[in-house]
């Protein structure tokens, strides 16, 4: 028989602020994180990043430096600093900051959508704008996709399997779904699982504005007006564990990880296809051995494009038919923001955090219903629920998508 698997960690690091507190403070505050920003690269008024994103004011790495070194975190890329600071929260939540043993066995998995996006665009700097001959001579190890990776597994002595999962906005969801198939399958009694982003650069602003997806204001899910998406900048990690060895080790269980489902469009690289969609919420649900009519709280992907949502409430429907009524649907980007490559963990996380407390966190700047996204929205203030389990969806660029199923802990 497979192991089953708890979620004995969490951190995180947004727009919300920093640590898992001020992110559920912030999503049930009825504010959210979002607010306008004006960045410039390099200090250029030539290169202007400005208009509503969820960026992070500053980073507090002290924690982090305490165990690594002031030189270790001044040498890091945003995106790897981040995850550090994640990644120390939910080893601290977990009781394994200290568990140099249990952690050299672990495992690291973590979603990266593009990874050292600043460090990137530092070096172009150097050598189209300025004319230098080279660039810095770590910007490689900081610019590559797995350097929260290898970070992760240097600073806590982790010497198990390592690797990063590039999926795009999935690309998180995926990581800590494969956690769980590695702990059942007993390769790993412990996985540190999650994703960062530090795309709120001038390169990938200008990219995603060229994609037309973004909001001229704010990130509306599932309502009338709505009219894009707003990018936000973080970092979510969870420790993924055995049941029975967080049982043995007296830790903490926040949840237990029951079931994953992944998928691929094969359609197009930019719009959604709501059959891989439904393919992958219903093979999450049968891996989780659950019925469909028992009440779920539900993290829906939610960008607030009308294409997007439209056909996410279409999939929800499609999959739960007449049950959809006893559940309830949250979408967390509205106070957060798009992560891209850590949306899908720091919503988990979210949604995780909902079903401890027993409440939905309303989706924000909602302007009103639209006809197309017909679901039982949480809105307005937080909503008490009753619910024991949790669906999180993750669909991405390119058609990737990836679901995952936790319910209460007992």
């Amino acid at each position: 028989m497979s192991a089953r698997v708890a979620i004995t960690g969490l951190g995180c690091v947004s727009g919300l602020g920093q640590g898992v507190a001020a992110m559920w403070a912030g999503l049930t505050d009825g504010v959210g994180g979002v607010r306008t920003l004006s960045r410039r690269f390099d200090d250029d008024p030539r290169f202007p990043v400005e208009g509503p994103a969820a960026f992070i004011d500053a980073l507090d790495g002290s924690a982090v430096e305490a165990r690594a070194g002031r030189k270790v975190m001044a040498q890091l890329d945003p995106v790897a600093a981040m995850a550090l600071v994640a990644t120390h929260e939910a080893l601290e939540d977990a009781g394994l900051l200290d568990g140099a043993a249990q952690l050299a066995d672990a495992a690291v998995l973590y979603g990266a959508a593009s990874g050292g996006n600043t460090t990137t665009e530092q070096g172009y700097g150097r050598l189209f704008l300025k004319g230098q001959p080279g660039v810095h001579p770590l910007t490689i190890p900081r610019m590559m996709s797995s350097a929260a990776v290898s970070q992760i597994s240097m600073l806590y002595g982790v010497r198990g399997m390592a690797f990063a999962i590039a999926s795009a906005c999935a690309s998180s969801a995926h990581a800590i779904g494969e956690a769980m198939h590695l702990v059942r399958a007993g390769r790993a009694k412990i996985v540190i699982a999650g994703g960062a982003d530090a795309s709120l650069t001038y390169g990938s602003w200008s990219a995603w504005k060229a994609v037309r997806a973004m909001a001229p204001d704010a990130c509306r899910p599932f309502s009338a007006g709505r009219s894009g998406m707003v990018l936000g900048e973080g970092a979510a990690t969870l420790v993924v564990e055995d049941l029975d060895h967080a049982h043995a080790r007296g830790a903490t269980i926040h949840a237990e990880l029951i079931g994953a489902g992944a998928s691929s469009d094969a359609f197009d690289l930019t719009q959604p296809d709501g059959d891989g969609a439904v393919r992958a919420m219903a093979q999450a649900y049968a891996d989780a051995g659950i019925g469909l009519d028992q009440p779920c709280l539900i993290s829906a992907h939610g960008t607030g494009t009308p294409l997007n949502d439209k056909t996410e409430a279409k999939a929800l429907r499609a999959l739960f038919g007449e049950h959809i009524a006893r559940h309830r649907v949250i979408a967390t980007k509205s106070g957060h923001g798009h992560l891209i490559g850590a949306g899908g963990a720091i919503e988990f996380v979210a949604g995780l955090r909902a079903l401890q407390a027993g409440l939905a966190p309303p989706i924000l700047n909602y302007l009103g219903p639209d006809p197309d996204c017909d679901l039982p929205l949480a809105l307005g203030a937080p909503q008490p629920i009753g619910c024991e389990v949790l669906m999180s969806n993750a669909f991405a660029f390119g058609g990737l998508n990836s679901v995952l199923v936790a319910r209460r802990a007992a």
